[in-house]
């Protein structure tokens, strides 16, 4: 194995640093994006069993905003359920953009190395022939042993980089839909729990008396 990195020439060491680096993100970013952490099961129906119990304090909000993604962008909403809509859903959106952020955090970079490691494959096989082509002006054509080292290098390089491009494309299609099912799952259990907030302050509101000009005219 040694041998044949040796042969690839220098380019093998940015394509070797580029694959250590696909490794790590995808296996952070698998760890990281477990539906379990990021949006938990049941935890919008915790929140309002809270709710409706008067249980809803300051230390249960803090522990909501520490213990996932979608309990930040909850909590977020739930400072703010006695103010305006309005201004409740600034808070959410504002919060949910942090959080969508942070999930597709190192994706750009997995994004950047599948564009990049086919490019570093096609410097080393240029690199190669170049140097196929110099020892032939000096050594001629029939000496193979001197041509040998050139082409292989060129072989090796190609194949690398093509290998770092498909195993960062897999896992970076896969993580990116992982993300869009996350931000569609947090979205949905946001939406259920401010409406339920929602009726449930307007169910409460005390019922406005009739206006008196209003009654007159109906009787009228």
């Amino acid at each position: 194995m040694f041998e044949i990195i040796k042969s690839g020439g220098w380019i093998m060491v940015p394509l070797i640093l580029c694959s250590i680096i696909v490794v790590a993100i995808v296996a952070e970013r698998l760890w990281t994006l477990q539906t379990r952490r990021v949006a938990p099961d049941h935890l919008a129906a915790q929140v309002w069993n809270w709710l409706k119990n008067g249980e809803l304090d300051e230390t249960r909000l803090e522990s909501l905003r520490a213990g996932s993604p979608l309990g930040r962008i909850l909590a977020a909403g739930l400072e703010l359920r006695h103010a305006k809509r309005q201004v409740m859903d600034e808070a959410i959106e504002d919060t949910g953009r942090h959080v969508v952020h942070e999930l597709g955090r190192y994706l750009n970079t997995l994004g950047t190395i599948y564009s990049i490691a086919p490019l570093l494959g096609l410097l080393g096989t240029v690199l190669g022939i170049i140097q196929v082509f110099a020892r032939i002006s000096t050594s001629g054509l029939g000496n193979t042993q001197v041509l040998s080292g050139g082409i292989s290098q060129a072989l090796i390089a190609t194949v690398v980089g093509l290998s770092v491009a498909i195993i960062a494309y897999v896992p970076y299609r896969y993580l990116r839909g992982k993300v869009d099912d996350l931000v569609i799952r947090m979205e949905r259990e946001t939406t259920r729990l401010m409406n339920a907030v929602r009726d449930a302050d307007h169910a409460q509101e005390p019922e406005k008396p009739p206006n008196a000009r209003k009654v007159r005219e109906a009787r009228a």
